[in-house]
């Protein structure tokens, strides 16, 4: 037996009735800070090293796992 519901509704509505946090304030934080540093003409690449948790290993790691999910993309 298949069961299929559809639910009609906003994320925040669907947020609230799974109980999980309102997090709109920390997302206009960082949507800020993201403007900050694009106005400053800061590249994407020292964002992500600066803001990742491992600095420069974060930074590889990031590198490679986009180049693998290029190659993999490529091959289909």
């Amino acid at each position: 037996m298949k069961i299929s519901i559809d639910v009609d509704c906003t994320p925040e509505e669907a947020r609230s009735f799974l109980g999980l946090p309102d997090l709109s304030s920390v997302h206009a934080v960082y949507l800020d800070k993201m403007k900050q540093a694009i106005e400053q003409g800061v590249t994407p690449e020292a964002l992500v090293r600066d803001w990742s948790p491992f600095g420069e290993a974060g930074l590889a790691l990031w590198r490679q796992f986009t180049a693998q999910m290029g190659e993999a993309a490529s091959r289909k």
